[in-house]
């Protein structure tokens, strides 16, 4: 990690979801043509000077068994990755499961997910960047509190049963990955949240929404919760012993902080505890500057992206923020344009299968450069080699 990661990323979600009666896998790879395409994809990382790429398999097809996996398209896919010298941070996991381990309910899933996790290393032990999980506490309250994903459940308990499970699955995975890269770095990609009190009466309740959203980072960090959330997660299931295991069985100092900062971050909340999207308030500065006095760990900006016409604006913006807090101190490693071509069915967030295209990416579905397209690549041309990593002050390379 000699530059600035200027990283993209290549969609893979895949949570299933209730579509006209029945159970769908939303499969972001096949929706915007990547099983075909992935040439085409990889030759446009070349032509935009992009070095750093976030993708992994689709693990819900290539985790097929207990002990068993089809590493048919990733030994492809990898292998052309490797061999024109992009930079893999391996997303292993992107907010679901295979059919035959059920959802992220199933507490014998991180187990499997660190037996997956140290095949995949040992397959390709030339990756050295790995994302475990992806955006844990998103996936979390998609699944298991807001009802739209994979177990659709509606409760605090589920959501903690989610939450403790994804968090296990990404610290035995991280170990996995050390017995077989003991120099391996892993860059949680979380979203930054913030939530805004509507009034005085709802300032406690947005506050415990403020502590809940640090959650997947206080696990897989092992940082001390205070007593009320810690009353929170023994309320809904969480066990002393389980809470222990996290604080015993963190690697953080071989990791760095993704945050994933989206206008759809910040939300208000009201006196009756429902939330609603608020805009943007505050932005990526502050929220990820109270992130980073939480864990004081490095930091990368791991998504972001708008819908044309306002990519570009949204993207100087985003930079503007991350030069800053560079400014500031805060040892700040990479930004991520996220995703390298287009979404599709991400406006309803995945919640219905209609097929439509959101123009958030690099490039169109066709494979065509969008203007944001020629503007990132413009930033890195720029920015690349004034801004080096703070890797080696750092000690984590």
């Amino acid at each position: 990690m000699k530059q600035f990661m200027f990283a993209t990323g290549i969609e893979n979600s895949y949570p299933t979801i209730e579509w006209q009666g029945k159970t769908i896998r939303q499969d972001e790879m096949e929706k915007t043509k990547h099983y075909d395409c992935w040439r085409q994809d990889f030759a446009l990382l070349q032509e935009l000077g992009i070095e750093y790429l976030r993708y992994g398999p689709p693990y819900f097809s290539t985790h097929q068994g207990a002990g068993k996996y089809d590493w048919a398209f990733a030994d492809k896919t990898l292998g052309a990755l490797r061999a024109q010298h992009t930079t893999v941070i391996a997303d292993l996991c992107h907010f679901g499961v295979p059919d035959w381990i059920g959802d992220f309910q199933n507490t014998e899933w991180p187990a499997l997910f660190a037996d997956y996790a140290m095949a995949f290393a040992q397959r390709y032990p030339w990756i050295r960047f790995y994302t475990p999980v992806n955006e844990i506490f998103v996936a979390a309250v998609f699944s298991a509190l807001f009802g739209w994903w994979n177990e659709r459940l509606k409760s605090e308990r589920a959501f903690v049963t989610a939450l403790k499970n994804l968090c296990k699955g990404n610290v035995l995975a991280m170990h996995a990955i050390l017995k077989i890269r003991p120099d391996a770095i892993f860059i949680q990609s979380e979203s930054t949240q913030y939530f805004h009190p509507q009034s005085p009466k709802c300032e406690g309740i947005a506050r415990l929404f403020n502590e809940k959203r640090f959650l997947a980072l206080d696990l897989t960090y092992g940082h001390r919760l205070d007593a009320e959330i810690y009353q929170y997660l023994l309320d809904n299931g969480m066990t002393r012993a389980e809470y222990d295991w996290f604080l015993k069985n963190h690697v953080k100092s071989r990791c760095i902080m993704g945050n994933d900062y989206y206008e759809t971050n910040e939300n208000l909340v009201r006196e009756d505890g429902s939330i609603s999207l608020s805009g943007e308030i505050f932005g990526y500065y502050p929220i990820t500057h109270q992130y980073y006095a939480r864990y004081r760990l490095p930091v990368m900006h791991t998504e972001t992206n708008y819908n044309e016409p306002n990519a570009i604006p949204w993207m100087k913006k985003e930079w503007a923020n991350v030069h800053r807090l560079r400014k500031d101190g805060v040892p700040i490693v990479g930004f991520t344009w996220y995703s390298l071509q287009d979404q599709v069915d991400w406006d309803t967030g995945l919640r219905e299968n209609n097929g439509t295209v959101n123009p958030l990416g690099l490039c169109d579905l066709d494979r065509n450069i969008r203007d944001i397209g020629r503007a990132y690549k413009e930033l890195i041309s720029i920015w690349r080699d004034i801004l080096p990593t703070e890797s080696t002050v750092l000690g984590i390379v």
